[in-house]
């Protein structure tokens, strides 16, 4: 069998001892993570205890309506300030220290899937808000015994942390905005060994007039039938986040090169979600690609076979979206996972992917064999939105009530 060809990528720039011994000191943070873990257990503690001094005097008759309201926000303050600790612990620690394998996991947060520094400061800006707006309701329920000093230095210093969030969250935009061209600049400038009309641009950057219309994109992507978001039963799986695919609607992942996963049994919709954010991307102007992860495997398996394994994964640079459907209902052998690995590697940080399969992320082992899997999925999940879908299957309800009518 001939063997698979390397991807040429452009060699990675020498590491000294002393910047691995820097890059090293980072774990000198974590403890600091695991203090902050201590200090949520305090106010665990804090929290329980406020509550049963209030149940005690409650039952003992003792609770006025301001104590009771006032007793309230204080829990409330407890609870907005663990939650800022968990996001600090959680987010700090993965930004800062190392990376927390939660892709895949059915209660990882949704704001940890995008999170960075700027992101992490906009947060925990607003966090503090909140926990500035109910220290000053308590202060104007219990008005009667807080000085007038007292009120007018807690609102003042209230409105300081809104104007400091306004302006955090204001200064966050245009610096994730040129962060993210950097970024994308980085990966598109061309090298020596690549010509410049092999470098990756989107479809829609393109003005030409031999453009092909949206009808031409939509015949050419190969998709099943064509399916839209707006038709999707949003009301029929167990558990299904709309506002990811509504976000996953506005396009910005293909823009970004970024990946999507649908994750869920048969029948719940993953394809028509696919297909849906396909034809969007077509009348987007985007060229897309649609096929089930058998008929990919079949064509790169065909295109290593005639030695032009590299040329076809170049000429797939031309279309910004491919979707990859039906993971999981046909194992592959150790070879044909590394044709795929060639692929989500050859993307990666560069074109987006849709993948659509059956089963979670930890039982791709079933699915995928040979060494390079765990690289791939690594690759395909690094600038990924997960979206899991719980529930019975769409077509054998239809099928039940057919038979029952």
């Amino acid at each position: 069998m001939p063997s698979v060809q390397a991807i040429d990528r452009d060699p990675s720039p020498p590491t000294t001892t002393l910047g691995y011994a820097l890059f090293a000191t980072r774990w000198l943070q974590a403890p600091l993570y695991f203090g902050l873990v201590a200090a949520q257990g305090v106010y665990v503690y804090k929290f329980f205890n406020e509550l049963w001094a209030l149940i005690l005097r409650c039952v003992t008759g003792q609770a006025t309506e301001t104590y009771v309201m006032l007793a309230v926000l204080k829990l409330v303050d407890v609870v907005m300030i663990a939650n800022l600790l968990i996001m600090v612990i959680v987010g700090g620690y993965e930004t800062f220290v190392s990376r927390i394998g939660l892709q895949g996991h059915r209660d990882q947060p949704e704001w940890l899937s995008h999170v960075n520094s700027n992101v992490l400061k906009v947060k925990l800006a607003t966090a503090i808000v909140g926990i500035s707006s109910v220290h000053l309701l308590q202060m104007f329920v219990d008005v009667h015994r807080t000085s007038h000093h007292s009120l007018l230095w807690g609102t003042v210093i209230h409105m300081a942390f809104i104007v400091s969030a306004a302006i955090l969250a204001y200064m966050s935009g245009p610096m994730a905005a040129q962060a993210e061209r950097a970024h994308q600049q980085a990966h598109h400038e061309h090298t020596p060994e690549e010509p410049p009309a092999k470098a990756f641009v989107p479809a829609q950057a393109a003005s030409r007039e031999d453009e092909p219309s949206a009808e031409e994109r939509l015949r050419a992507a190969g998709f099943p039938a064509r399916k839209l978001l707006e038709d999707f039963d949003s009301e029929h799986p167990r558990s299904f986040d709309r506002e990811a695919v509504a976000r996953l609607g506005k396009l910005d992942f293909v823009t970004a090169g970024r990946n999507v996963l649908f994750v869920g049994p048969p029948g719940t919709g993953k394809t028509h979600l696919a297909v849906g954010l396909g034809v969007r991307a077509c009348q987007a102007g985007y060229s897309v690609l649609f096929a089930s992860a058998a008929q990919w495997a079949a064509r790169l398996a065909g295109a290593r076979d005639a030695g032009r394994l590299a040329e076809e994964l170049t000429a797939l640079d031309e279309h910004p979206l491919l979707i990859v459907d039906e993971v999981g209902y046909t194992p592959f052998d150790a070879d044909t996972t590394t044709l795929f690995f060639q692929l989500v590697a050859h993307r990666y940080e560069r074109a987006s992917l849709i993948v659509t399969g059956d089963r979670p992320l930890g039982r791709w082992d079933e699915i995928f064999a040979g060494p390079s899997a765990p690289a791939m999925v690594d690759r395909l999940v690094h600038h990924a939105e997960f979206v899991p879908i719980e529930g019975d299957s769409y077509r054998m309800r239809r099928a039940t009530s057919a038979w029952a009518d």
